[in-house]
């Protein structure tokens, strides 16, 4: 009998085994895409939209871009789709109906070859609207691998880009549509804040979180082949197979009215009277916990950050949630070991390391690393922090 696993490890295993079809709930779209017209209603208005890592038949994108085409003013609508033979779940894919019953099919080189569907001001069929019937298709010169010369000038076509691209290629997805300067909103792993090349676009603000996801999980489609071994996974009375999948997150570079929303914040003395959180995880404590490798005090929590603090913070991860760029300044990456050099966190040392390892760390720390440590309630390395502090304390 199979074990149930988490469903956020799924992610991990996607990276390993290339099982990275999770297909995107129309709920989810809509409401991101909701929360964008909300801060600026013409924000698609006469843009060209590339869909790409993107297959209508079986995917929402297309189809929920194709159906408020109008609504949205689309100038012009692209989405491409994965060769069969060159995705490692393609064995499984067969063509549907759309495509069959297309003169264009060819059923050798919808084995080998992507495909690209395109929607413009051009009502083909005649019904007097333009919509999802008048998408048109034609097969790619090669298999619609996103890093093609092919898929590649289609990025430089358009203006916007979003999908859900494969969780094991996000990092070569992100610089993909960094260096085509395209506005994009694209879901990834949370986690993905912590790499090197990731990080400095939401210090720098290139990148930020969409709003519509902020906790909790997500449920995406799988194809019909992958197992159902995770916690949350079902089958729905079509057989389609779903799985509900935390730390998931809209990574974006176009604005939104959330991440101007101040943080309403308590003073440090009324954190420390009333924060229960807070005061549960000083176990003990009076006061902030002061890091013994850099001048900087510990956050749990976001809420816990206290309004009148003029020093540096590390806060975690979940901070990027709620992050207003007027009223923060992100400092740097406590996972980057050159950030953390040039701004002076202090190495581990042996003796740090062994009372780590003493108290029942097991966590991979060795001396010469420069590592966030803090003794109190035990010796350990705080996970994933970002140092921060308030705008109004810069000099």
């Amino acid at each position: 009998m199979t074990t149930p696993v988490a469903a956020n490890s799924l992610l991990v295993a996607a990276k390993s085994a290339k099982k990275d079809e999770f297909y995107t709930q129309w709920v989810d779209i809509e409401r991101e895409i909701n929360a964008y017209l909300e801060y600026d209603p013409d924000v698609f208005r006469d843009q060209v939209v590339l869909l790409p890592c993107d297959d209508p038949e079986y995917s929402n994108f297309t189809k929920f871009f194709a159906l408020n085409f109008a609504d949205l003013g689309l100038k012009k609508l692209i989405s491409t789709s994965y060769a069969p033979d060159s995705n490692p779940a393609g064995e499984f894919l067969q063509p549907t109906l759309f495509e069959v019953e297309d003169p264009k099919f060819d059923a050798a080189k919808t084995r080998v070859l992507g495909k690209k569907f395109v929607l413009e001001r051009k009502d083909v069929n005649g019904d007097g609207v333009v919509n999802i019937h008048d998408l048109q298709w034609e097969y790619l010169k090669g298999d619609g691998d996103f890093r093609s010369r092919e898929v590649t000038a289609l990025r430089d076509e358009a203006d916007i880009v979003i999908t859900n691209p494969p969780f094991s290629l996000f990092r070569g997805f992100l610089a993909w549509l960094v260096d085509g300067d395209v506005k994009f909103s694209v879901i990834g792993n949370m986690n993905a804040i912590t790499y090197n090349d990731v990080f400095p676009l939401f210090k720098s603000n290139q990148a930020w979180y969409g709003p519509s996801i902020s906790s909790g999980d997500r449920e995406f489609g799988i194809p019909s082949h992958y197992p159902l071994d995770a916690v949350g996974a079902r089958v729905d009375e079509n057989g389609r197979k779903f799985v509900r999948i935390k730390g998931v997150r809209w990574f974006t570079n176009i604005d939104h009215g959330r991440r101007h929303e101040p943080l309403q914040l308590m003073s440090k003395a009324d954190n420390l009277r009333f924060n229960k959180k807070l005061i549960k995880a000083l176990a003990g404590a009076v006061d902030y916990l002061k890091y013994d490798t850099y001048d900087a005090i510990e956050i749990p929590f976001t809420s816990a950050i206290p309004s009148d603090y003029e020093g540096v913070m590390g806060v975690p991860i979940t901070f990027l949630d709620r992050y207003n760029p007027e009223q923060f300044e992100i400092l740097f990456n406590t996972e980057d070991m050159a950030q953390t050099e040039a701004h002076g966190v202090e190495p581990l040392g042996e003796k740090r390391v062994a009372d780590y390892y003493a108290a029942g760390g097991t966590a991979a720390n060795s001396p010469g690393r420069r590592k966030l440590f803090l003794y109190h309630p035990r010796p350990y390395v705080p996970f994933k922090r970002i140092a921060i502090r308030h705008r109004t304390a810069q000099s």
